[in-house]
């Protein structure tokens, strides 16, 4: 069993200075809670009560061993009611009596889950998960880990039903399903074991797919340094019979042969996970100081999202299409009602080829007015084929004659909601910290200051750190992760950004628009011959342009002439 020996105190009481956590190691057979009365409704003093951190339930266990061990009374089963609750249960395989156990916790610095293992004497089946005990979230959670060592993979990871796991560099998704309390290496054993269940099967009757999926599987095998079983193996493994089959996860035995020094300063191959949950239930931990909650963990971030209408559906927070078709009419806009101060809101769309997969797509793009400024168009590209996604933010005015130059002094949190267009030709900078973006770097983006750090932050964190043994400098560089770190959190104050555009294409929110912003400093200035060059903007004529076209074919005759 893991444990952490740093004080912690979670936000609903104070805990002991040792807590012990739960791991994929760990056989999540402790679940029994006291019960409620009927006849009274629990208070916020009975929720500490009922969700009490594992180490609680450890000291009471301890107390009561110590009141045994001088009394002469009481029996280890009288110990266990006080930590988990048995409930028979119906086992699905045999259809015979099992046993379920339940545990009321707290995850520090988290919140309450419920810990559920099921476990059959009759045929051996067993199974565990885990529920959230509070509600669901008003904004739905993405974290983002990227792994790099050993230690990365004991990150505790608790996945609620309804968290999509995502690997990028492996293209591997993992889709809802039962909620889990386990660690990284635990999803990526999980994921092992289940793509070598049919394997046998696939080499003779799909020899395709089977080469393909054991390419994934080489490199599942590689992160957990393990050795691919051996031929002889597999015949071990029909031999068994019903004692169980071989597993490979959290609960099973390492197929390699390395020693534990070995497996401790091997080195694994570097990949980031992705855990999106829209009812916001989801938790990775982080490393570093707990009072910092991850901000001081560069490689670690969580980014929270407004819920779609299909997400709100799904968790059953809002009706169906079906329902809900009375209220087809009462939403949207329409023009021939003379609703013409929506014009804005039309999008376009038109037919283009994928730059990935050469699939047909369609590539969507609204016009969109930004008070104070100017228009801008947004378009969006999205491929169902391959799941390609780019958007882009193009100026929908003029070339402007003059470049801009945007310098925001951010002074508190607050400021991290501004709004920022940042279009492609700008140039992105925080003196405070040595960040430089040239232009054309991450593209044209419209969101908040905060989104835009975090993107940064985001492409960042993915070019560098997932370049293993390659980057000779990725110790230092995990320390200018941090510093970004503190901007987006404002732990750092009051800093500088800066926006430098050419062509004027750029904008930071001002919310006192139209009086003066004195956070920002605007400075207009004449663009340079080299960077006119750069934007094309030289050889473009666009004065007098029909005479020259007149001109042409008379030069032309002459010549014949």
């Amino acid at each position: 069993m893991k444990r952490t020996t740093e004080p912690s105190e979670g936000p609903l009481q104070k805990r002991p200075n040792t807590e012990p956590t739960l791991s994929a190691d760990d056989d999540v057979e402790i679940a029994d809670a006291p019960t409620m009365s009927s006849t009274t409704q629990p208070t916020a003093q009975d929720s500490k009560d009922f969700f009490k951190p594992i180490g609680d339930y450890v000291a009471d266990d301890d107390n009561a061993v110590a009141a045994t061990t001088i009394d002469g009374e009481g029996t280890i089963a009288e110990r266990e009611q006080k930590m988990v609750e048995e409930i028979p249960s119906l086992c699905m395989d045999c259809h015979k009596e099992g046993m379920t156990r339940m545990l009321l916790t707290y995850i520090p610095y988290f919140r309450e889950v419920i810990v559920v293992s099921f476990s059959c004497p009759h045929c051996g089946n067993r199974n565990s998960e885990i529920q959230s005990a509070g509600q669901i979230q008003s904004k739905g959670c993405l974290y983002t880990v990227h792994v790099t060592n050993v230690a990365d993979l004991n990150r505790q990871v608790v996945k609620s039903e309804h968290c999509t796991i995502n690997i990028p560099e492996l293209q591997i998704e993992i889709p809802p399903k039962k909620g889990q309390l386990t660690t990284i290496e635990g999803v990526i054993s999980d994921t092992l074991r289940d793509l070598e269940l049919d394997q046998p099967l696939r080499k003779h009757m799909q020899p395709e797919a089977y080469a393909k999926i054991e390419e994934v599987c080489n490199k599942l095998r590689d992160i957990l340094g393990e050795d691919k079983p051996a031929e002889d193996a597999e015949v071990q493994d029909e031999e068994i019979g019903s004692s169980g089959l071989r597993s490979l996860g959290p609960v099973g035995a390492s197929s390699s042969s390395m020693s534990a020094e070995e497996k401790a300063n091997r080195k694994v191959p570097p990949f980031s996970i992705r855990l999106e949950d829209p009812s916001g239930n989801s938790f990775v931990e982080f490393m570093g100081d707990v009072y910092g909650k991850g901000m001081s963990d560069a490689k670690w971030s969580k980014r929270d999202f407004p819920r779609t209408k299909e997400q709100n559906e799904l968790l059953g927070l809002a009706h169906t299409d079906a329902t809900a078709a009375d209220d087809v009419h009462t939403t949207g806009f329409d023009k021939n009602e003379g609703e013409t101060e929506f014009d804005n809101e039309e999008v376009y769309t038109f037919a283009g080829v994928c730059s990935s997969c050469n699939a047909p797509l369609e590539t969507r793009m609204k016009k969109v007015n930004i008070p104070y400024f100017k228009d801008i168009l947004i378009m969006s590209t999205n491929c169902d084929n391959c799941g390609y996604k780019d958007n882009e933010v193009k100026s929908g005015a003029a070339v402007s004659a003059q470049g801009r130059k945007l310098t925001l002094k951010v002074e508190d949190k607050e400021d991290l909601s501004r709004d920022v267009l940042k279009s492609e030709t700008a140039g992105f900078a925080i003196p405070e910290i040595d960040l430089h973006l040239s232009p054309g770097t991450l593209g044209g983006r419209f969101t908040t200051l905060e989104g835009l750090l975090q993107q940064v932050y985001d492409e960042l964190s993915e070019r560098v750190l997932m370049r293993g043994d390659s980057s000779t400098q990725a110790s230092n560089f995990e320390g200018f992760l941090g510093k970004l770190k503190s901007v987006i959190s404002c732990e750092t104050l009051p800093y500088t950004v800066i926006l430098d555009d050419p062509l004027a294409n750029s904008y930071i929110q001002n919310p006192y628009a139209p009086d003066p912003d004195e956070q920002i400093v605007e400075e207009v200035y004449d663009r340079t011959y080299d960077q006119n060059e750069d934007l094309g903007l030289n050889d473009i004529n666009v004065d007098n342009y029909m005479e020259e076209e007149d001109a042409a074919p008379a030069t032309t005759t002459t010549t014949e002439a």
